[in-house]
């Protein structure tokens, strides 16, 4: 006898529906996989054989061979034990479908016939919705994970195989998961960190500011101790909350690599990655035989911080320039090449020079020209051309360590952030992929960024007096726009342009 059911495999963070044929007929007791199945879906045999017979069912002594379609696809992982079980209980008619639809089945085995967690649960629903399948049939255990497209298709979620085989018999009622009120998941923001604890840098917090409504890359120089790793650190507490579009996305990377965990299922704050600088090229990017998704992916939608950025291997910081530059990541193998999404803020952290004093009134800089001409150069012209605003943090004073007064709440700047991404969100409305300043093309600089002539001399200026190469040139308007933006006032004014250059202009003097 022959059955079909239907199941997912993951390749880079999509899901592609696989056709999972089983095959029983008389002749010696013979389990075969056949169409590019993985180590782990090999050992899926023992698993579903001791599955089927502690779940109490018969388990045919005969020839089994499953088929796994489309056969040019490699198939990976665990989440092919359930469908391959449930085809061999059709085909030996132990099982007898009468739930009508088509479902996408998913779940590793236990010997005991427990139905366990799996990898890429959302990336399957989505292709199960995209597919016009009537639903999914999952693991319990990823029941938050789906619960985030429980509106869009029918997602049954079973604890067992027993539980999965009398749902499509019929003999069980299962109700699919219900959609949260609202289309939006509810978000925690529930951060340890604020930006009250923060003592003076009033320029720096500026900064970061305009970064936030933006959208823009971050470069932080200073001595040691400035607090360049704390402002960071505060940085994601003043950015906007995710949209439903956004922790879809996120999520979805993070279930392909299995970095979501029992309490968190659902990415509903922006990730904060800090990669250490002895991270290699493929950590960083993605790779691997079967490419995974690196840093840059983990960090989709929220911030990557680099911190002692000069300390980073150069070959490791080259390769940022494409995600910065288009907000995803192609990785090229000879079996197949895949692209990743990695929209982030970067915010890198360096010394000014290798011992960290130069510049500092209170420590004496014992560095030659030399090592702090070699220092900088381990960061490329071209990196930094990529990164919109340098900001010098410098040493605190006794009167600003020791002041008992606060500074404004991360609450208060996020207001004010949420203010001009609304503007923004307004004026991108109709331009797809566009939803920040720092997203917009040389297209949309040129439609969205216009100039009065006294903006425009002072920008001449800057240009003729900095250097600034067609990028910066670019960079200075969006900065502009979003300074403009957090004063919600629709012409960019002489005002706005002059402290763009202002925040552009250390990066020249570095390079």
């Amino acid at each position: 006898m022959l059955a079909k059911t239907i199941s997912c495999s993951v390749i880079g963070i999509d899901g592609w529906l696989i056709q999972v044929e089983v095959d029983v007929s008389n002749g010696l007791p013979v389990f075969s996989t056949v169409g590019l199945p993985d180590g782990a879906v090999r050992e899926s045999k023992d698993r579903v054989k001791a599955a089927i017979k502690n779940c109490g069912y018969k388990f045919p002594a005969k020839r089994i061979t499953v088929n796994l379609a489309p056969a040019d696809i490699r198939k990976e992982g665990t989440g092919l034990d359930l469908p391959i079980a449930l085809g061999i209980l059709e085909a030996t008619q132990t099982l007898t479908k009468t739930k009508k639809g088509s479902y996408c089945i998913l779940g590793e085995l236990s010997l005991d016939g427990g139905v366990h967690k799996v990898a890429g649960v959302l990336p399957a629903v989505f292709a199960a919705r995209r597919q016009g399948l009537t639903g999914v049939i999952i693991p319990h255990e990823n029941r938050d994970e789906a619960m985030l497209m429980a509106a869009d298709l029918a997602i049954i979620t079973v604890s067992s195989l027993q539980d999965a085989v009398e749902f499509l018999a019929g003999i069980k009622e299962i109700a699919p998961l219900q959609a949260s009120p609202g289309d939006d998941v509810d978000i925690g923001h529930n951060y340890e960190v604020d930006f009250s604890e923060v003592k003076g840098q009033a320029h720096v917090r500026r900064g970061l500011e305009i970064a936030a409504a933006g959208g823009h890359n971050i470069i932080l120089s200073g001595p040691p101790g400035g607090g360049k790793t704390m402002l960071a650190k505060r940085f994601p507490t003043i950015l906007p909350a995710m949209s439903r579009e956004e922790i879809l996305e996120t999520t979805k990377v993070y279930s392909v690599c299995r970095k979501l965990h029992q309490t968190v299922n659902i990415l509903g704050v922006r990730p904060f990655r800090t990669p250490h600088h002895t991270i290699s090229e493929a950590g960083l990017i993605g790779g691997g035989t079967i490419p995974q998704p690196g840093e840059v992916s983990l960090a989709h939608n929220g911030v990557l911080f680099l911190d002692e950025l000069p300390e980073f291997k150069r070959s490791v910081l080259e390769v940022l320039r494409q995600p910065l530059e288009d907000g995803e990541v192609s990785i090229a193998r000879a079996n197949m090449s895949l692209t990743f999404p990695a929209k982030f803020t970067l915010i890198a952290a360096m010394n000014p020079c290798p011992c960290g004093f130069l510049g500092d009134n209170r420590n004496k800089c014992s560095c030659t020209e030399t090592d702090i001409k070699r220092y900088k150069a381990k960061i490329s012209g071209p990196l930094l051309d990529r990164i919109d605003l340098h900001l010098e943090v410098p040493s605190l004073a006794y009167k600003e360590m020791s002041s008992a007064s606060s500074g404004e709440s991360s609450a208060d700047i996020k207001t004010r952030v949420d203010k001009a991404r609304k503007i923004q969100l307004r004026r991108y409305a109709d331009v797809g992929g566009v939803y920040c300043n720092s997203q917009m093309s040389n297209r949309h600089i040129d439609k969205y960024c216009q100039l009065r002539s006294d903006s425009k001399r002072l920008l001449e200026k800057s240009v003729d007096r900095l250097g600034l190469s067609a990028r910066s040139y670019h960079r200075v308007l969006k900065l502009a726009r979003t300074i403009s933006d957090l004063e919600a006032i629709h012409d960019i004014e002489t005002r706005h342009v002059a402290e763009a250059v202002q925040l552009c202009r250390s990066i020249q003097s570095t390079s």
